[in-house]
């Protein structure tokens, strides 16, 4: 396995020197915003799991607000046992995908973290957009924890606590994004849900080449680093509540009529409204609205169920 573990600032290897499908990270120092030229940038061949690696790392440090300077990111372009959330695998070729996950201390504890996921989701939606999408290319979110490219699964957001003390608490922000060859993603998740009942299947995978030509892990790369800044500071000090408002207007399934499921089974029905402060969904269902919280359930739109 090859690893560069640096500051951002420090050079690296270039694309050019590690092919084309790299991260380039001059490119990318020059294009982020001051603050992410600070944090410490770890980038592998591969790995089991970005965030996997990342817990380790946090469960090492000492439980105070004040136990890591600055977030820690680790990219990898393959990873061996990568998932997404409720244990799903995450599939990803090197160069098609960017792998990352995010660790950081955030001054809030547990209860506070509530709603982490969806404001991550918006910082996602927000910058992907600044990509050059062409035409009517539509990036939304799909409640909870998936960022939609024209109705196809884009990005998934994966979030894991590591410790957490009524000041502060660790998180391993995990993220995949399909960059290249939505295709053979899509060849692969339909060979793994050959004989599963069709309400349980997975929205089918999508990726930026399908609306921007020159798709690439650097620009995209830049774009999430660049976002999720805003992103944390701003949920470090005031929570979800600033980010509901905008969570809803990238809302994907805003007025439609949506099932609920959990191991495949219906558990609820109804139209899909916006979120409440603790990022839990609204749902209008005949027994009046009703607020669903995360947990293990899924969300599939109601004529495809």
């Amino acid at each position: 396995m090859n690893d560069t573990h640096s500051h951002f600032a420090s050079s690296g290897a270039s694309a050019g020197a590690n092919g084309a499908w790299r991260i380039d990270r001059e490119r990318a120092v020059e294009r982020c915003v001051p603050a992410v030229r600070d944090w410490t940038i770890e980038i592998v061949d591969e790995t089991g799991s970005t965030n996997a690696d990342l817990m380790a790392q946090l469960k090492s440090l000492s439980r105070d607000a004040f136990a890591l300077r600055s977030p820690t990111v680790r990219v990898a372009y393959r990873q061996s046992a990568g998932r997404g959330r409720q244990g799903r695998s995450w599939f990803g070729e090197p160069g098609n995908a960017l792998m990352l996950s995010l660790g950081c201390v955030l001054p809030r504890p547990l209860e506070g973290l509530a709603g982490l996921s969806l404001a991550i989701g918006t910082a996602l939606v927000e910058g992907l957009r600044t990509l050059p999408l062409e035409g009517e290319a539509k990036v939304a979110l799909k409640w909870p924890n998936d960022v939609l490219l024209d109705g196809g699964k884009l990005a998934g957001i994966l979030i894991e606590t590591a410790w957490s003390t009524p000041g502060a608490s660790a998180v391993v922000i995990g993220a995949g994004i399909n960059v290249q060859d939505a295709e053979a993603l899509a060849a692969q998740v339909d060979a793994l849900q050959a004989g599963v009942a069709r309400q349980a299947r997975p929205t089918q995978p999508a990726a930026l080449s399908q609306a921007w030509p020159g798709a690439n892990l650097t620009d995209t790369f830049v774009a999430v680093l660049s976002a999720l800044d805003g992103a944390l500071a701003r949920f470090s000090s005031e929570g979800f509540a600033p980010f509901a408002e905008r969570w809803s207007a990238y809302h994907a399934y805003a007025g439609r009529e949506v099932v609920l499921l959990e191991q495949g089974v219906e558990v609820a029905r109804g139209i899909a409204l916006g979120v409440d402060a603790l990022g839990q969904l609204l749902l209008d269902t005949t027994g009046g609205v009703r607020p669903i919280a995360t947990g293990d359930v899924s969300l599939r739109l109601a004529e495809n169920a």
